[in-house]
């Protein structure tokens, strides 16, 4: 148990911290609200009847899935980048195959118009 003591603590100091700070802005904070404050914040202009109804349009879904494809990528070069030396020529072939694959689907998505920002 000695060994788990200084996580424990740091837990408990972290947990300590985010229920202060939650309470310290109950007390100190604003108390006055307006319009302005409560409405949604599209990027710093007005908000648009649309954006208030709660839809999106699939474009930025499509976006969205997008990056996390290419997200997802970056994460398994990493470690193959690491360990380039000991994969050998099995490890450039898995990534040459693994880097062909997200090519065709990016060619895909180029293709159908995905990228385009109109």
């Amino acid at each position: 148990m000695e060994l788990y003591t200084p996580v424990l603590a740091l837990a408990a100091l972290a947990a300590l911290f985010a229920v202060g700070s939650i309470v310290m802005s109950a007390f100190v904070g604003p108390r006055r609200y307006n319009r302005a404050k409560v409405d949604s914040y599209e990027c710093g202009i007005e908000p648009t009847p649309q954006a208030l109804s709660g839809r999106f349009p699939v474009k930025y879904f499509i976006t969205a899935m997008l990056f996390i494809v290419f997200d997802i990528e970056i994460i398994f070069l990493y470690p193959w980048a690491v360990h380039f030396d000991a994969m050998a020529w099995f490890g450039l072939i898995e990534m040459v195959v693994f880097i062909a694959t997200v090519f065709v689907a990016y060619a895909y998505v180029w293709r159908r118009g995905g990228l385009d920002w109109d």
